[in-house]
């Protein structure tokens, strides 16, 4: 132990590890700080003598705003779209308490993700791939990329839908487009990760616009809406299936790895009192963000369901309300709103696709950086995440057409919601853990508001999972052989599913990275950051990961 602690300390270590920090920091294999994340001399608590810490509330709180604001464009995507347009047809007002109670569980898991970040100075992928064994790290890692490319199906076709729209660009062509332009405005991140939460901001702003403009001119029924939100029913066929649609298009297993990244763009103090208010600042950001979010998917919802349930519809109108999509939604809000309001929702359906693939794309990166510890250039990885998400998109749009490719959208919703358990149970465990978080740990109130929110959510799947299956093999047409052998295959695949989320539930954590600071030994450091949890194991310098990715992002003035 003695040598070990000898070659730690011959590294040069960042000053952060001294002066009481407990949180991770990530180190250069030449002994340098990333300018990602500073060092701090002051070995105090106390920030009197911090220039950061003498700002003035609102300032403080401004340099904090921008990971929510990326973080909400999941919330607005072409999928939550295509889910509100449906549910809106399908059952009216009913199923907005789904899009309420979602919202309201993407702040609390979204803040827990974010003080994930904040307090142990690593995101979500890294901190799985230093807690669990190497099968469990590397289905994680597959099951985090599937949510990625399942997440942004639904934005590159809606993109490829709004582009036919404004321009009668053909779905397949609109989808090659959509990845060479988000390549294009992914490469304002050369110019700090600022511009691009600015221009995530102007195109939260346009998709507002079009659909209170939208709203306004519908001017839906207050009471109607408002006992939807509140009142919670699943009553007319499909409202189940509906609603974990809704819930998986809202709530992305990707958006949690996001987040506990982009936090780790900005400047923390080293102590419990400014990691506190940072976690404060970052919960009153997403706050805001989300609540917008919810304006626009109730917005939405409100719009097509009152186009929908109104009495003098034509039957063209009527039969294109039976099976609403993205891309027949605008032509029946031609024909019942005028020319404008198509032109309008067009314009919100591309700010929300192009937005949210941007968003998307940077979620990969970072699951792949973390879980893997690749250090490839950025123009590389941008170019593989697209091409993955693409493919999928492109062969059903040429195949299907745009109906081929709005059930696609359906399909991908659904399957972000099975894949959420796999994300959000490591989250809420590492963060209700003092070994990872140490003082910044959850309070109880919300350890048990989560696991309820969540165990809720995942019964349902489980429980529409199952009865849709049985359901099939009573009612298809296959012979009694086929049902049996399916039933040998597909049931397995179930139980293997929920004893995953068991097993995750209940395993116990064995990785300590939260070092008290009166006990700080940069030895215990170094192999947190290697990842070895057995103290008699060997420490080498390049066994150190380094945060490429976030070192690159300029950090805000």
């Amino acid at each position: 132990m003695g040598s070990l602690q000898q070659q730690a300390t011959d590294l040069a270590l960042p000053k952060s590890w001294g002066g009481g920090s407990n949180r991770i920091a990530a180190v250069n294999v030449e002994g340098s700080t990333p300018e990602s994340f500073p060092s701090n001399d002051n070995k105090s608590s106390d920030h009197d003598h911090d220039p950061d810490h003498e700002k003035p509330g609102w300032r403080k709180f401004w340099s904090f705003v921008g990971p929510g604001l990326l973080v909400s464009l999941a919330y607005i995507d072409p999928g939550n779209l295509e889910t509100d347009l449906q549910a809106a047809a399908n059952h009216g007002y009913e199923l907005l308490w789904v899009v309420f109670i979602g919202l309201v569980f993407a702040l609390i898991i979204q803040s827990l993700a974010a003080n994930l970040g904040v307090s142990t100075g690593k995101h979500l992928s890294e901190l799985c791939k230093a807690e669990y064994p190497i099968l469990i790290k590397y289905c994680l890692w597959l099951l985090a990329e599937f949510a990625v490319i399942s997440a942004d199906v639904p934005e590159v076709i809606g993109t490829a839908f709004a582009l036919n729209i404004l321009f009668h660009v053909p779905v397949w062509a609109g989808v090659l487009c959509t990845g060479l332009s988000t390549l294009l405005l992914l490469s304002l991140q050369r110019y700090g990760v600022r511009k691009l939460e600015m221009l995530m901001a102007v195109m939260i702003s346009v998709m507002a616009a079009c659909f209170f403009g939208e709203m306004s001119y519908v001017k839906p029924p207050a009471t109607g809406v408002l006992k939807g939100m509140l009142v919670p029913k699943l009553s007319g066929q499909g409202a189940t299936g509906d609603a974990i649609a809704l819930l998986g298009a809202l709530v992305m297993p990707h958006n949690l790895f996001l987040h506990s990244a982009l936090v780790l763009s900005r400047k923390v103090p080293n102590s419990v009192r400014g990691i506190n208010a940072a976690c404060r600042y970052f919960l009153i950001e997403t706050g805001f963000a989300l609540f917008v979010a919810l304006l626009i998917n109730v917005a939405v919802v409100s719009v097509a369901g009152t186009v929908c349930l109104a009495n003098n519809l034509s039957s063209d109108d009527s039969d294109r309300c039976s099976n609403l999509t993205l891309n027949s939604a605008s032509f029946m809000l031609q024909h019942v709103l005028g020319k404008s309001s198509s032109t309008l929702y067009a314009i919100a359906l591309l700010a929300s696709g192009q937005s949210s693939s941007i968003a998307d794309t940077y979620a990969g990166q970072f699951i792949m950086q973390g879980f893997l510890d690749l250090k490839m250039k950025k123009w590389v990885r941008n170019l593989v995440t697209r091409s993955i998400a693409i493919a999928p998109s492109l062969i059903v749009s040429i195949i299907g057409g745009s109906q081929g490719a709005a059930r696609l959208i359906i399909i991908s919703s659904m399957i972000l919601s099975y894949v959420l358990p796999f994300t959000f149970i490591p989250l809420l465990k590492f963060s209700n853990s003092s070994a990872k978080m140490g003082p910044h740990k959850n309070s109880i109130y919300i350890i048990v508001i989560s696991w309820i929110l969540g165990l809720g959510m995942f019964g349902i799947n489980v429980y529409y999972l199952i009865t849709t299956f049985v359901g099939w093999l009573i009612h298809d047409d296959l012979p009694k052989v086929g049902n049996v052998f399916i039933g040998i295959i597909v049931f397995p695949l179930m139980a293997i599913y929920i004893l995953s989320m068991i097993y995750l539930t209940f395993r116990k954590d064995t990785v300590v990275t939260y070092i008290e600071p009166e006990m700080n030994d940069p030895a215990a450091q170094a192999r947190m950051e290697s990842g070895l949890s057995n103290p008699d194991g060997s420490f080498r310098a390049d066994d150190v990961p380094y945060g490429q990715d976030l070192a690159d992002i300029p950090l805000p003035e």
